[in-house]
């Protein structure tokens, strides 16, 4: 039962993480570009929206990762 509920919020992480990192700005503006702040965003570095998804993805990927670890001791 436990490796299910683990499968299953691996699942949701590793969809969640793809997105996430799409979301990113690359060379482009990325989020803030999507809302129209691609000129004030290079130069003031980063904006809110850009730390928060920074942050969010972080937590994802820490998720991700401690999942991947339950599932290895959990099959093996």
């Amino acid at each position: 039962m436990l490796t299910w509920i683990v499968g299953a919020l691996h699942l949701v992480s590793a969809f969640s993480l793809v997105g996430l990192v799409l979301l990113h700005s690359g060379k482009g503006g990325g989020v803030s570009d999507m809302f129209g702040g691609s000129v004030g965003a290079t130069a003031a570095g980063s904006t809110v929206a850009e730390k928060n998804l920074s942050r969010i993805t972080v937590v994802v990927a820490v998720t991700f990762g401690f999942t991947t670890l339950i599932l290895g001791l959990l099959l093996a």
